[in-house]
């Protein structure tokens, strides 16, 4: 998608492979479109997945909250210009094999809108988006021409998007592809690096487009590459480039003698190559001179000590006398100027180029439904966590233990923000406090700190969920699912339970610097407390690199997944069955067993624990 002829492959050697850290704290414009038909298509190829726009868009929007840190603000597409919808049907045409030329017309005011099933889509991951409190905008046309606005006036800092068009509609940082199992995840392309290395500007970028095809127009002029538009527009300035092209449009030829070009063209500057008779050379050495001269003695290009005559030549010699390179350089200017003749005559048969509504489309800064002066209104919100359970299980047919379980680190993110700013609640989920620094990890070459959550002991009393260890087991029969790994964002940290002498202890991976603006004191006495132990150990041999660890895995309790640990507010009107499982799970309090436990509130079947959760 965006500016055809493997235009990608011409930013490629520009582009930076940034860290983990990269993200934390921007705000980030995400092309929902593009992510839906991305891996949409990748899904169908392997197999299948009930839902997969719905899955991918909760898991990737959790991970680049809270893994990343990023603030993201989505943008889905408008309504079609009567151009795109052309280029569509032309893209149908190509599909089935069938000739441009016999495309009809486009008119103003027919559009074709893209298929009921792919709004339907959109539609369900933007309802899912507004649950989970992120921002959604709607762009009038292009979602990426909107994510490019928002980028260029400096309400976000960089676009997720893989459509090349961002950059001719004014985007200066896009993200085109998230490795998240890598020490450098992020491959970004800055337009600074680009307009360096390449030499061209957001204009050079539209003119390339106009010439190879784009989104708007799949034929651009036929028999030009990305390759030949490259040469052709570097030798214009960025002022001049769309002017000089309308001009070769309408056929003024003059412009193809190189009688006008950029000052700074070697072919086309002020000291241009003046026509000079070439001066004789000795046909012997190939030195300028005549052989009769150079008979007897030797020229001064090669003196010999014997004055026995010059050399001869070698092959394929190429005298290097002022003469000889004038005449190279006139021989050179003939056939550039004969390239771009050609060039020029290409661009002459294509009717109505360059089309000026593309320009103009690509140069407009109105592609959103908000106030240029005031810009977007963007905010985030805390998830509505109840009825994303509804919407999940109802669409995925998740059970509601196995959704609060993933929505856990964007929960934890957003208390770390809120308490950094002394809005944060009481509790983390409305069951847990800040215990302590367990230790710390290190992913990928990222540092982070796992932070230990103290279950609250009013907390305790409440309603209790279980939490399936396998999330396979969660979902219903004849529904398979990809592998987690082939998902850019899909890698959802699950967060670990312990239990230490009947108290509930939650574990989470969090930012070390989010941690220290939340916690400061609690960050610096981890680090002098590790320090120290650092000192000790290297005194000591013998003691276990993570003295801490070790002593939680020598007390009494026991490490479980996450079971029966989240309150809803909608068990709290089943009293009685509310009860019997507090009843349940009191019994882990007592010291018994992880197998008794289970086995106490195994008398409610799947089904049954789903109508308790879920009856209003």
């Amino acid at each position: 998608m965006g500016v055809g002829g493997h235009f990608w492959d011409l930013l490629k050697p520009y582009a930076r492979h940034e860290r983990c850290d990269y993200l934390r704290s921007k705000r980030v414009a995400v092309d929902l479109s593009f992510w839906i038909v991305q891996h949409e298509t990748a899904i169908k190829k392997k197999s299948f997945a009930r839902n997969p726009h719905l899955r991918l868009t909760f898991f990737r929007t959790i991970n680049l909250f809270s893994k990343f840190g990023a603030f993201p603000v989505f943008v889905v597409d408008g309504t079609p210009s009567p151009l795109k919808s052309q280029a569509r049907i032309g893209r149908f045409f190509q599909a089935f094999g069938l000739d441009l030329s016999s495309l009809p017309a486009p008119e103003d005011g027919v559009l074709v809108e893209r298929n009921q099933a792919f709004r339907k889509c959109v539609k369900e991951c933007v309802e899912l988006l507004e649950l989970l409190g992120m921002p959604v905008l709607e762009a009038r046309g292009e979602a990426e021409a909107l994510c490019a606005q928002l980028n260029y006036e400096g309400h976000v800092d960089a676009c997720i998007t893989a459509d090349s068009d961002a950059f001719l509609f004014g985007s200066s940082c896009v993200i085109k592809c998230i490795h998240p199992n890598s020490r450098e995840p992020f491959e970004c392309y800055h337009i600074s690096d680009i307009e360096d290395g390449l030499g061209l500007r957001r204009n050079h970028f539209i003119a390339i487009a106009l010439l190879v095809g784009n989104d708007h127009d799949l034929r651009g002029v036929q028999g030009i590459g990305v390759d030949k538009a490259l040469r052709f527009v570097k030798t214009f300035s960025e002022e001049e480039i769309l002017n000089s092209l309308k001009e070769i449009g309408n056929g003024e030829k003059m412009l193809c003698e190189g009688k006008a070009g950029s000052a700074d063209d070697p072919l086309h500057g002020s000291d241009s190559i003046t026509p000079k008779q070439r001066q004789s050379h000795c046909s012997f050495c190939g030195h300028p001179g005549s052989k009769r001269d150079h008979f007897k003695f030797s020229c001064a290009n090669c003196i010999t000590g014997d004055d026995a005559g010059c050399l001869k030549k070698p092959d394929r010699f190429k005298c290097d006398c002022s003469s000889c390179n004038m005449d190279r350089k006139r021989k050179e200017q003939k056939k550039h100027e004969s390239w771009r003749i050609k060039v020029c005559e290409r661009i002459t048969l294509e009717p109505n180029f360059p089309n000026n509504e593309i320009i103009t489309m690509y140069l407009s800064t109105n592609h959103g439904y908000f106030d240029g002066s005031g810009g977007p209104r963007i905010s985030w919100n805390r998830p509505q966590s109840e009825m994303l359970v509804d919407f999940l299980a109802f669409h995925q047919r998740w059970e509601p233990s196995y959704i609060r379980q993933k929505l856990v680190p964007m929960m934890s993110t957003i208390y770390l923000r809120n308490m950094a700013t002394n809005t944060a609640d009481e509790l983390l989920c409305d069951q847990y406090e800040f215990d302590s620094i367990h230790r710390m990890k290190t992913r990928y070459g990222y540092q982070l700190f796992v932070v230990k959550w103290k279950k609250a002991g009013h907390a305790s009393g409440g309603a209790v969920h279980e939490i399936s260890d396998d999330p396979a087991g969660s979902r219903p029969h004849g529904v398979i699912d990809i592998d987690d790994r082939d998902d850019i964002l899909e890698e959802s940290e699950v967060p670990q339970i312990q239990v230490v002498d009947g108290t509930w202890f939650l574990l989470t991976d969090e930012d070390i610097e989010l941690v220290r603006a939340a916690f400061p004191e609690e960050v610096d006495r981890f680090l002098k407390e590790k320090e120290l132990k650092e000192s000790k150990r290297g005194k000591s041999a013998s003691m276990t690199p993570e003295g801490t660890e070790s002593e939680l895995t020598k007390s009494k309790g026991v490490q479980l997944s996450i079971t029966e640990f989240y309150r809803s507010a909608k068990v709290l009107y089943q009293a009685k069955a509310a009860d019997d499982i507090v009843n349940d799970s009191k019994s882990f309090g007592d010291g018994s067993s992880k197998k008794k436990s289970r086995g106490s509130s195994s008398s409610f079947s799947k089904s049954a624990r789903r109508r308790l959760l879920f009856d209003s």
